[in-house]
């Protein structure tokens, strides 16, 4: 397909990209799909190899597993498995199977598609595997000398605390330096997170207001109507805290409290991020509300006295010049009454209020806020205060409203997953996490960790908790809707 001048510069070099976990859940639903997304829109390299390997036990030949690329493809690609893109996308399909003990048949896979590629292909390792494996997996690729020069992708959760993160970091860098390493958090592949830099840094409307002179508070929500469909044992040994506050929101966080970065690249970007996480507060378990959804301690697997939480809310500080006094309010869970993913910047009053608001605008308080929404495509909302027509001079709430969808062609706009695969394969970490950010997140999260409060129920399809409103009090959490 003809490539913009821009589509060619992001266009990466020649690759071998190994899936560990090729037959699990998470390379069935996104990575087959998105790289063949990739393939078509024209954004995987020219010579290219897509290797799958899981232990023995699971193995498959390489027809088996085109077979099963493409029943990926159908039920949850973009892109229907056809056409000369599907032959060659499927034509690059190989698989080896690997097991700590004996990688050959890996080895000999690897071996072959970068012969069929010719030259020094680059090799990205992804990790789509258990948490448990990592260490297995990083071994086998250090002892099999597959690792040399090559980088790896590593999915969350990165550690559970903060003695796992520096033990999984520390296993990692024996075989990896951090500048091949890529710890993939798909929140921050998605044109949202750009957009809100872009949002700042290119608007001399914005950035002059992102302050705790003009911005009140921030509200990072994250609400999920599904509940744990399953995963008890994953989630027993997790809980919403460790999966979604620590890897997604508190990112996001990041990207929103950073301080202007000196250049758009990975590592100024992280720096800024970092420098957020070094000025938060360590949490006080006061200002959290863990919650737990009516019905969870009767799903199989779990301990009908589980104390796990499917439900967060908590209040975070960060004390810098640009943020001090500034609460940011996050809140995620599972069974609740929608699935959304909003950042929500409260603009402060003005200083001398000359209009009168009726009881109800008042009481909202929904006015005065920039609402950045992460669905895909996403939008991006101003609310604020207009006259309503007439003779009296009466304010009513009104939106600007800016749609992805509408105002863009999207027809080879990328899904997160698929964004962060090709930010990899060009070898650009701006959007991956960093060891010492991690870790610094980590001690922020110790005091909640080492005393959580105890759990409080909530019916699945509400908001959470009842207590959940004093979190974010005076300020009314901007999805909310009367219980």
């Amino acid at each position: 397909m003809d490539r913009t001048a821009t589509s060619r510069e992001l266009l990466p070099a020649d690759h071998v990209i190994v899936l560990f976990g090729a037959t699990g859940d998470l390379a069935r639903r996104k990575l087959l799909p998105g790289l063949f997304h990739l393939a078509k829109a024209g954004f995987l390299p020219r010579r290219c190899r897509v290797v799958g390997t899981a232990p023995a036990a699971e193995a498959l030949s390489d027809e088996a597993f085109r077979a099963h690329a493409r029943q990926a493809v159908e039920e949850f690609g973009r892109s229907r498995p056809e056409g000369a893109a599907w032959q060659a996308f499927e034509a690059s399909l190989s698989f080896g199977a690997a097991d700590r003990d004996d990688a050959a048949p890996l080895l000999r896979a690897v071996r072959e598609a970068e012969q069929a590629i010719g030259g020094t292909p680059q090799r990205l390792f992804h990790l789509a595997v258990p948490p448990a494996a990592f260490p297995s997996v990083i071994g086998l690729l250090g002892d099999t000398d597959l690792a040399r020069g090559g980088r790896v992708i590593v999915e969350k959760p990165f550690g559970t605390d903060l003695v796992s993160a520096r033990a999984l970091n520390a296993t990692i860098h024996t075989v990896f330096d951090e500048s091949r390493v890529f710890r993939i958090d798909h929140f921050l592949g998605k044109e949202a997170v750009d957009n809100i830099l872009a949002l700042r840094f290119a608007n001399g409307l914005f950035e002059p207001l992102w302050n705790r002179g003009h911005i009140s508070h921030v509200q990072i929500d994250v609400p999920e109507k599904i509940d744990i469909q399953g995963r008890a044992h994953f989630f027993e040994g997790t809980g919403t805290f460790r999966d979604m506050v620590v890897t997604h929101l508190f990112q996001l966080l990041g990207f929103v409290a950073m301080e202007p970065p000196v250049a758009l690249d990975a590592q100024a970007l992280r720096d800024e991020q970092i420098k957020a996480f070094r000025s938060m507060r360590v949490l006080a378990p006061e200002d959290v509300v863990r919650g737990q959804y009516t019905g969870y301690r009767t799903e199989n697997g779990v301990a009908p006295d589980s104390d796990t939480e499917t439900f967060v809310a908590l209040r975070a500080w960060i004390d810098n010049w640009r943020w001090s006094g500034v609460p940011f309010h996050l809140r995620t869970g599972k069974a609740l009454a929608e699935g959304r993913h909003t950042v929500t910047l409260g603009l402060r009053e003005p200083v001398l209020r000359m209009f009168p608001l009726d009881a109800q605008a008042a009481a909202d308080g929904r006015a005065n806020q920039l609402v950045i929404d992460f669905a895909d495509p996403g939008t991006l909302t101003a609310r604020f205060l207009a006259k309503e027509p007439g003779p009296a001079l009466r304010l009513a709430e009104a939106a600007m409203v800016f749609e992805y969808g509408t105002s863009f062609t999207l027809e080879n706009a990328l899904e997160a997953y698929e964004h962060l695969i090709l930010q990899a394969m060009l070898g650009n970490q701006a959007l991956f996490t960093r060891s010492d950010g991690i870790e610094r997140l980590w001690e922020v999260a110790a005091p909640l960790l080492d005393a959580p409060p105890a759990v409080e129920p909530y019916v699945p399809g509400s908001w959470g908790p009842e207590r959940t409103d004093t979190v974010a009090a005076p300020y009314p959490w901007h999805l909310s809707h009367p219980r």
